[in-house]
């Protein structure tokens, strides 16, 4: 494949240089910024993920932060999600939709106080889909983004990790909660969450200056942990049903077909743009959802495109992702499948780019 070319217009991280000095491999492209991809092997970085623990470069989660007396109405209005019983200390899982229920966005959302608000998206240019809902409904709030960089520590020690930087009170942060947390005089948001299914941390932080001392801080602690620069893993990823936005998932698909429909409360998210769409969505059913696929044979090839999943030869779906797991021996795949072929044992056919390929729809993930 052809390198990139660096610009001004391809963002470095507060982390970069920690990166760099890691070894990284490989980068992909993600809210106009660099996120890792490879450090080792996609395999070794897989194993080394569920033994001990990673450091990993996720500043291209960029914050959208809504400040004001109305930061609570604007957040509403992005997601189907009922947001009325979310407390301050919380983060939410939030589809964010169009008017038409499509997901423009599946962020994690961080309530600092009842007048301020980070949305932690995926890849996409949210932030100004949500400027322009706060003019456009003159709201009193400030929408920007912040100097604020992620940076995760995921995997079986993390805990120890944390707890050797942060002391011993971040163990008892819970899934899904945040805290603050004093770094050589810096206050930071701590979260218990993360984008694996391994367990871990999400340490919001604030001024791009403090980025290389805390990752310098987390390498030097975790030497006796075995810990290594790491990223969000291809593999573990699938196995673990964790979508990504923009390859499983984009503004054709509701909440429903991508199996968001428990964070969609529809009767009750008052003021969502897209909650009337959602209300027939919820009614009627979606017709295609996402499933997990085993795909038979040797390693698959990368997947960067779609592969068309067949019933005979007619088109009942596509794959998005797809990798070989090591630790379950065989392809494991996201793929959207219509409803007449989505059951649990059903097989099917996938165009792979080596050819033609046995599949098998699953109703569960691996992990």
């Amino acid at each position: 494949m052809a390198l990139l070319s660096p610009s001004r217009r391809l963002r470095r991280t507060a982390f970069s240089e920690g990166v760099e000095a890691a070894g990284v491999k490989a980068y992909t492209v993600y809210n106009h910024m660099l996120l890792p991809t490879v450090f080792r092997s996609v395999e070794e970085d897989y194993h080394h993920l569920k033994q001990a623990v990673q450091v990993w470069d996720v500043a291209c989660e960029r914050q959208v932060e809504l400040r004001g007396p109305d930061a609570g109405r604007l957040a509403q209005l992005l997601t189907p999600r009922d947001l009325r019983g979310m407390l301050p200390g919380q983060c939410y899982y939030v589809p964010i939709v169009d008017e038409t229920g499509g997901m423009l966005n599946d962020p994690v959302a961080v309530k600092l106080a009842e007048d301020r608000w980070w949305i932690s998206i995926a890849d996409s240019d949210l932030l100004y889909w949500i400027k322009g809902l706060a003019y456009g409904y003159r709201l009193d709030v400030l929408v920007d983004e912040p100097d604020v960089s992620p940076l995760a520590v995921q995997g079986p020690r993390a805990d120890d990790l944390m707890a050797a930087v942060f002391g011993d009170a971040v163990r008892d942060v819970r899934f899904f909660r945040f805290g603050h947390f004093d770094f050589q005089g810096q206050d930071m948001v701590v979260a218990r969450s993360g984008y694996s299914k391994q367990g871990g941390y999400e340490i919001y932080v604030e001024g791009e200056h403090n980025g290389m001392p805390l990752w310098n801080a987390l390498m030097e602690a975790g030497k006796a942990l075995d810990v290594h620069a790491g990223c969000p893993n291809l593999i573990e990823r699938i196995e673990s049903g964790l979508l990504s936005y923009g390859n499983d998932m984009n503004d054709d698909n509701t909440p429903h077909e991508c199996g968001l429909g428990r964070f969609c409360n529809t009767q009750t998210a008052i003021g969502c743009i897209g909650r009337d769409a959602l209300l027939r969505v919820a009614k009627e059913g979606p017709v295609k959802q996402i499933r997990a696929i085993a795909i038979d044979g040797p390693p698959v090839p990368a997947c960067d495109r779609w592969w068309t999943l067949m019933a005979g030869t007619k088109p009942v779906g596509r794959v998005s992702s797809a990798a070989w797991s090591p630790d379950f021996g065989t392809n494991v795949a996201i793929g959207m499948v219509r409803m007449t072929h989505w059951d649990d044992g059903t097989e099917l056919t996938v165009q792979a780019p080596d050819g033609l390929r046995h599949a098998t729809v699953h109703e569960a993930f691996w992990n």
